[in-house]
């Protein structure tokens, strides 16, 4: 019950842009290089597949060492849907329409072509998974047992949802804006995967119908030609293989808006009755961090070892990221470095003195702007969403 997730453009065709052979490329001026960890445990360069947690359709995470890039490359980004992607064919440049319709003035019917018309913007952001860290509750809750690496930071190029949404001309009493993909269940009685987001977030200059991913044409399994990118926002929001477009007064109706994707809006237990007034979409992500190097399990040397990670929030701003290395009895803070973009992922240090020999956790947790903190723990909910207790990994530091 997780997610699934100017005018002078590239005309370059999507299609060879398939399932297999993804690439990632720097390109001029865009892009950021990859930074190097600074320490690197035996054969954490030779990880460079993603993890699957379920194969078809295909669910797979990115390795935890993959996250000492600022940007993660596409074919190491993680990938969700619930019913797999499409028949290349129907998503092919010469096929592809997107298709605006309900409370608006002018239908609209657009190609690719049509799209590339409007300004083109480029926007950083995490995107990442509602159910990323479900493997961590207690008790366990159904769904995919994702653990640390349904995320990634990525440039995301494409035209403001909302220039589309002008073009169109929004009729009052619009509130909701309601997305569906060419993508379809095997079953014919399985629901669509429909979903909305407020008209506010629809409007929003910073959400953008995306058709290129850090700099290359947006790849098959991360939602080809054009998904939603709603910044800030779990990838629940953020539709692949974007088809449909429907503004209307109420939410999209049916199971994945009225039943998936929703969390109590008060605490709950194992086996509490919910009322579904109590239950409230996934929306905006929550402050969280992750340790990129030393990976769980290394083994040290002692001395002076180089912690790094990653952290990030909703709409906000990261402003903070501690390190303890004593089960939590003290926080030191850590460096940030790196860009400080909004809705993307700040990169941060620790240089820890790792002491005498033996096992040790490092944790992290990060605050962010608005006063969120990570907590020990993630409160308890039935979906398994919004993990963000602390980080942690265990290390034994050796003898010298």
């Amino acid at each position: 019950m997780t997610d699934r997730n100017g005018l002078l453009i590239s005309r370059r065709s999507l299609l060879a842009h398939a399932v297999g052979g993804l690439a990632f490329a720097l390109t001029a001026n865009r892009l950021r290089a990859a930074t190097a960890p600074l320490e690197t445990e035996p054969g954490a360069h030779e990880a460079n597949s993603l993890l699957t947690r379920v194969a078809r359709p295909l669910d797979a995470e990115t390795p935890p060492q993959a996250f000492t890039a600022w940007l993660t490359p596409n074919d190491r980004f993680f990938v969700r849907s619930h019913f797999g992607p499409p028949a290349p064919e129907l998503v092919a440049p010469a096929a592809w329409r997107l298709h605006l319709a309900g409370l608006v003035e002018r239908p609209l019917s657009l190609s690719l072509d049509d799209l590339r018309r409007f300004d083109e913007v480029t926007i950083t952001a995490v995107l990442q998974c509602s159910g990323n860290g479900r493997a961590f509750y207690r008790p366990k809750t159904p769904g995919v047992q994702w653990e640390r690496g349904a995320v990634g930071n990525a440039q995301w190029t494409g035209v403001r949802l909302r220039d589309v949404l002008d073009r169109a001309g929004v009729r009052p009493p619009a509130r909701h804006l309601q997305m569906g993909g060419a993508d379809r269940p095997a079953v014919s009685d399985t629901p669509l995967f429909l979903r909305s987001i407020p008209i506010e977030k629809a409007l929003h200059p910073d959400t953008i119908l995306a058709y290129r991913m850090n700099g290359e044409p947006l790849p098959l399994l991360h939602g080809a030609p054009v998904r939603l990118i709603a910044p800030g926002w779990m990838a629940d929001s953020c539709v692949k293989w974007l088809t449909d477009l429907t503004l209307q007064a109420e939410e999209a109706q049916g199971y994945y808006m009225q039943t998936a994707y929703r969390y109590p809006s008060r605490p709950v237990g194992p086996g509490d009755a919910i009322a579904q007034q109590d239950l409230k979409p996934v929306e905006a992500m929550v402050v969280n961090s992750l340790i990129a190097h030393p990976q769980q399990g290394a083994t040290l040397s002692r001395g002076h070892v180089m912690i790094q990670g990653l952290a990030w929030t909703g709409e906000g701003r990261i402003v903070t990221v501690e390190v303890s290395t004593d089960e939590g009895r003290t926080w030191e803070a850590a460096k940030l470095v790196g860009d400080d973009v909004p809705y993307a992922w700040r990169q941060w240090q620790f240089l820890w003195r790792t002491g005498g020999p033996g096992s040790r956790t490092i944790l992290s947790r990060a605050t962010d702007d608005r006063g969120q903190v990570q907590p020990m723990a993630s409160p308890w909910n039935p979906g398994g969403f919004l993990w963000n207790g602390v980080d942690q990994v265990q290390v034994q530091v050796r003898e010298a």
